[in-house]
């Protein structure tokens, strides 16, 4: 269980880092899906109300980092009948292995999913060899 975090505001959100908004904000992991293909490993991130702008994925140190960051102000000041979902920023961190060539990885955000593509080094790719 993630410890309490009082909800502020977000006014400059360019100013503070990942690490410094994961002291100040509640934030959860986001559902995600991992698949391999041939060529790839494919990340899927759900990141229900996340704007693509308020969207951070970083890749150090052998770890690929994932926020989404909710705007508080307009969650908060709804009048609620019925509150169940939780109002908090997304962040997760995922090893990344030798096999992925990390300086190839791209992603992309449609409709509240983030989709990380992790291409893999040629060398782990299966080949067929030719029998002469």
């Amino acid at each position: 269980m993630e410890k309490n975090r009082e909800i502020i505001p977000v006014r400059d959100k360019g100013s503070q880092s990942i690490d410094e908004l994961l002291e100040i904000q509640n934030y959860k992991a986001p559902e995600v899906n991992i698949y391999e293909t041939t060529d790839e490993f494919v990340l899927v991130a759900n990141l229900p109300g996340v704007s693509r702008n308020d969207v951070r994925v970083r890749v150090t140190n052998n770890q690929l980092i994932i926020f989404g960051q909710i705007d508080y102000e307009s969650n908060d000041s709804r009048n609620y009948i019925l509150n169940e979902i939780d109002i908090a920023n997304y962040y997760r961190t995922f090893r990344i292995s030798n096999v992925v060539d990390q300086s190839r990885i791209e992603a992309r955000f449609d409709a509240g999913q983030l989709q990380v593509i992790l291409p893999k080094n040629e060398k782990v790719k299966p080949r067929t060899i030719e029998i002469l």
